[in-house]
């Protein structure tokens, strides 16, 4: 006897639901490094695809076009780093000097809070140390995903350069894999998924630039020390929806309290940092980092701290792209549209009982017009 799923109570749909889900969590949660490098190489395929499809329209073969896309890219990531580590270097001799700074105002700190809470120093410290043995376990989940960025690092240019040569392979075999009379709608998700992540890393990357301008322009006037450091890396957290810019601030407030007396330093990075955030999400988000898809603010927090929970770093970084290709295919398929605009950012303008509530009205007014 067949038995469909769609026929059964809610519960067992439900239940059926839910046990797929824990499978699918499972599946990604062991197989991290073997598809976190395989998410960011099909992303970045993407983004190079273009350019390799301008360079063999120049005639120029598909193998040295691949690998001139993927030299451009590598020396454009390299030039970055040179530019971050010089930086690194001047900062690393003022390590010392900042070292000691920093143990004075925490001691400064401690007799403040014996003066004025009647903690003793020494309770103090025992309480310090316990929290540092108690975030062990993060401290070694933030090293796992640093060697997990360090293997994909490796792992990239491998797997970008191998999807963007069996490009042709790839893309018949969706096409193959799904029935015939879906080849169109096939054919609208690959082409709006390419859309939205070109769209989305491009505009990823210019934001990021014009934040990490703002960043440092705002932090040398103010004299912070090392603010083209600390900007940039501003800039790149910031690349982290929502909860990066927050975790930026405090590091420039930090240097500031380290390196200078008084609050007013601090409390001017504070509002620099409040306007540049203002700007980056009410200009500079809307009109260059948009694409066609667009995920609603609270979907972003949830989905980035289910990335992180997942994936780590790597899962923050990939967990809005993915969403957002999730977004295209839902947005194709009629009962998991309900899904797709849970996910974006319109807003409806009447409650779901009131359309309903109109349309009944409709249907019986229907009867009495007609008898008229």
């Amino acid at each position: 006897m067949d038995i469909k799923i769609k026929d059964q109570p809610f519960y067992i749909q439900s239940t059926v639901v839910l046990f797929g889900l824990i499978l699918l969590v499972y599946v990604l949660n062991i197989l991290a490094e073997i598809l976190v490098p395989l998410a960011f190489a099909a992303f970045l395929s993407i983004l190079l695809n273009p350019l390799c499809n301008r360079l063999q329209k120049m005639r120029v073969p598909r193998f040295l076009a691949i690998l001139i896309a993927m030299f451009i890219m590598i020396a454009t990531v390299l030039l970055v780093f040179y530019f971050l580590s010089t930086q690194i270097v001047q900062f690393g001799e003022a390590m010392p000097m900042l070292q000691k700074k920093f143990e004075s105002i925490t001691a400064d700190v401690e007799i403040w809070v014996k003066d004025n809470f009647g903690v003793a120093v020494a309770k103090q410290e025992q309480m310090i140390k316990n929290a540092l043995n108690n975030s062990q376990a993060m401290v070694g989940r933030t090293l796992n995903s640093v060697l997990g960025i360090l293997s994909v690092v490796f792992l990239l240019p491998v797997y970008i350069f191998l999807m963007l040569y069996y490009k042709k392979l790839i893309l018949n075999f969706l096409y193959e894999v799904f029935a015939e009379e879906n080849s169109k709608k096939v054919s609208e998700v690959l082409s709006e998924t390419k859309t939205a992540i070109q769209s989305y890393i491009v505009g990823l990357l210019i934001e990021m630039i014009i934040v990490a301008a703002m960043n440092s322009v705002a932090l040398i006037l103010l004299g912070v020390k090392y603010g083209v450091l600390i900007g940039c890396i501003g800039a790149i957290l910031n690349l982290i929806p929502y909860l990066g810019g927050i975790i930026a601030i405090a590091l420039p407030v930090l240097m500031a309290t380290v390196t200078k007396d008084g609050y007013s330093t601090q409390l001017g990075v504070i509002i620099a940092y409040i306007v540049i955030q203002f700007i980056d999400n009410n200009i500079l988000v809307p009109r260059i980092v948009s694409s066609k898809v667009q995920i609603n603010a609270l979907m972003s927090i949830i989905v980035v701290l289910l990335g992180n929970q997942l994936w780590g770093v790597s899962g923050m970084f990939l967990s809005i792209p993915f969403v957002a290709v999730l977004k295209i295919i839902f947005d194709r398929i009629e009962p998991l549209r309900p899904w797709g605009k849970l996910l974006g950012d319109n807003i409806p303008t009447q409650h779901m009982t009131e359309i309903w509530r109109n349309r009944r009205r409709r249907k019986a007014a229907m009867p009495a017009k007609a008898d008229g």
